[in-house]
């Protein structure tokens, strides 16, 4: 599976309040989250955001509380991808069972800059800078990780797996 969107470049220990303030944790609505997805990070995302763009993030992107609802806003918000040097355990969980594609990739978490655009191969791992001509590798989620992500979280890949449809 392919995502192509342009970058949207955070930082380093970006935190789950920056990416979903606890003054908005009064709903799980996806569409309120999104309206202040990364807000206090960055003014202009939520407003800016297009969908299938896609989130860099520096080292342990999701660190903080264990709230669901980080990636529940960065996935309702359209965002298609989230690449990081690297993710906090939690966050990496959570955005697997809400079906938010995560990749770690050091190199392009260096290199990728904001307002590059990028094509990124899930199933490979390959990150194409078109706005650079470059190409990062990172690694892959394993196959059944893959899965949960394309059923849209563990909710429906549970329901797959047990025959029930939604």
């Amino acid at each position: 599976m392919a995502v192509k969107g342009r970058v949207w470049r955070f930082g380093d220990n970006v935190d789950t309040d920056a990416i979903i303030p606890a003054r908005y944790l009064h709903t799980s609505d996806p569409s309120e989250l999104a309206r202040h997805c990364m807000e206090d990070a960055d003014q202009r995302f939520a407003s800016g955001v297009q969908h299938g763009d896609i989130i860099v993030g520096g080292r342990n992107f999701g660190c903080g509380s264990s709230r669901e609802h980080a990636p529940m806003a960065i996935k309702a918000a359209g965002v298609s991808c989230v690449i990081a040097a690297s993710f906090a355990r939690i966050f990496f969980r959570n955005a697997l069972n809400v079906g938010l594609p995560i990749l770690e990739s050091p190199e392009a978490a260096r290199r990728l800059e904001d307002g590059d655009m990028v094509e990124v191969f899930l199933d490979e791992g390959l990150i194409r800078n078109t706005s650079r001509g470059e190409e990062y590798r990172a690694i892959p989620l394993p196959e059944f990780m893959q899965r949960i992500v394309d059923c849209g979280g563990i909710i429906n890949y549970i329901r797959e797996k047990i025959g029930m449809t939604p």
